[in-house]
């Protein structure tokens, strides 16, 4: 059996047509369990869809980790495919190619889907999705760390199957996580013993045209979440996997002509930076310039009532 979880705030009207989509699946889901942020922005007339399982919460309760942990809880299902409310599967064999990517090896723990452009996805960020979801599938587990570093541990929320008996031994995603709750996980079950695999022929349509300053802030809570847990990306920085984008990007946009593009890229790979250079240094910030830098202002509300 497979439960499909989704957080969602603020849920547009694409949500339906994910709703829609995960009940044509060929691996039908036994149960669509929603965590909703804020009651008054839901939809009722989603709740029509036989396999759908609602349960709202206020914006203060919510937490990338915690919230997805509360959700796992209420799952009994033998795989927990675990999804944003704004990627929607490509094909109606999305969740089947997961579920066999999670159980074809042995030992592994989670599988992640290939990630595609939408249709309004600009040019640059087309050869991202294709740089960090290639078309080739792959198993990594600890050896690997020393060939691929911090990609070991990659896995996205944004679709991925997690094994629930091995997601329950391994305790769960961390209660508190401002952002990159996936990759600590992920990173927790890599040093433990088991595997990630990347399905790449379970796809789903999902992408972002984020701005030089919408970049800064993502990327300011990404070095904020690898600050907070040394136990796991201590030795395997991601700065060179960055550096390694940068230089692919360029090369792509001088082969195709495209070198218009190319302050662009500058622009956007600095910010970028900038925001994981000072995340990963957030400690020693005041409150005020974190609150500036942050996507997540709740976070440090919670953080400092605690």
């Amino acid at each position: 059996m497979v439960d499909v979880i989704i957080p969602t705030y603020r849920p547009a009207k694409e949500f339906g047509e994910l709703l829609h989509r995960l009940e044509k699946q060929e691996y039908r889901p036994n149960r669509i369990l929603v965590m909703n942020t804020g009651k008054e922005y839901w939809n009722s007339e989603w709740e029509n869809y036989p396999l759908l399982e609602v349960h709202h919460l206020d914006q203060k309760d919510f937490d990338h980790g915690g919230t997805r942990k509360r959700a796992a809880e209420l799952s009994t299902s033998d795989i927990m495919v675990f999804m944003t409310q704004d990627a929607l599967p490509a094909d109606r064999k999305m969740i089947g190619n997961l579920v066999r990517a999670v159980s074809r090896n042995s030992g592994t723990g989670a599988a992640y889907a290939r990630q595609l452009p939408k249709a309004d996805c600009r040019f640059l960020e087309r050869y991202t999705r294709s740089f960090n979801y290639p078309e080739q599938s792959s198993v990594k587990s600890l050896p690997d760390v020393e060939t691929y570093g911090i990609k070991t541990y990659f896995c996205s929320n944004v679709c991925a199957a997690y094994d629930r008996e091995i997601y329950q031994k391994i305790g769960g995603f961390v209660n508190r996580a401002i952002f990159n709750e996936d990759m600590i996980y992920a990173g927790t079950m890599v040093q433990q013993g088991y595997s990630v695999a990347y399905a790449a022929d379970a796809k789903v349509y999902h992408s972002h045209n984020y701005s030089g300053k919408q970049q800064f802030h993502r990327n300011f809570d990404l070095g904020v979440s690898q600050a907070e847990h040394p136990e796991i990306f201590e030795g395997v920085p991601s700065e060179g996997e960055g550096i390694r984008l940068v230089k692919k990007s360029l090369n792509y946009l001088l082969r195709t002509g495209h070198i218009w593009l190319i302050p662009q890229l500058i622009w956007q790979s600095g910010m970028k930076y900038a925001g994981y250079f000072l995340g990963k240094r957030y400690k020693k910030l005041p409150q005020k310039v974190i609150l500036a830098c942050t996507m997540s202002p709740y976070y440090w509300k919670k953080k400092d009532s605690e």
